[in-house]
């Protein structure tokens, strides 16, 4: 008789078991719903495209910025001049460097100066590769203003294209590539204030 007294106070306990198993359960389907869902949007793949169509569509997903109206004053960014020793091999040799950032409206230059952690190390890395002789040339200077407007707004998401590797590649091929839509820059010019190397 013992074993039927101790049946029912097992009941409860092996029906409260299941419903937590199946309250688990449909946590972990939601949770793993959400997750597929936010991968899912995350990782939309653009239109096909298509002859026009499909490059329609790739231009109007392009960040867009507003250009500057005519008559506006330019808004500048001064960034905190940059002291790095350069990769000379012979010598040890360094440079100091003053940049400022032109960009197309004080909105953008409040997004800059949020970003300015990213952005200076991005620049230092640039300027630590250079060599002596690579920035006391003009064409040196004029890319180095590329590269440092190029990761000036990689931070902030817009990738642009390096000019010189885009030749490069583009001479010794001669398929036909796709259009890639054209990026518009919030940072329109890279200025030097100050240039030493020593």
């Amino acid at each position: 008789m013992s074993t039927p007294a101790a049946a029912p106070a097992d009941a409860p306990k092996g029906g409260g078991n299941k419903k937590l198993i199946i309250i688990i359960a449909a946590v972990l389907v939601l949770v793993l719903g959400g997750g597929g869902a936010a991968l899912l949007l995350m990782k939309k793949k653009p239109p096909a495209d298509d002859e026009e169509g499909g490059e329609a569509a790739a231009h109007q997903e392009a960040p867009a910025h507003a250009a500057p109206k005519p008559g506006t004053p330019p808004v500048f960014v001064p960034l905190d001049p940059f002291t790095v020793n350069l990769s000379d091999k012979d010598v040890d040799r360094f440079a100091q460097v003053g940049i400022t950032l032109e960009v197309i409206d004080a909105k953008t230059a409040d997004q800059i100066k949020a970003y300015l952690p990213a952005i200076r190390s991005n620049v230092l890395m640039v300027l630590s590769h250079k060599t002596s002789a690579e920035l006391l040339s003009r064409e040196g200077k004029e890319k180095l203003a590329r590269e440092v407007l190029r990761e000036s707004v990689r931070p902030m998401g817009i990738e642009l294209e390096d000019e010189d590797e885009h030749e490069e590649e583009a001479a010794p091929k001669k398929k036909k590539k796709k259009k890639k839509p054209a990026v518009v820059s919030p940072v329109t010019q890279v200025l030097f204030s100050t240039f030493i190397v020593q």
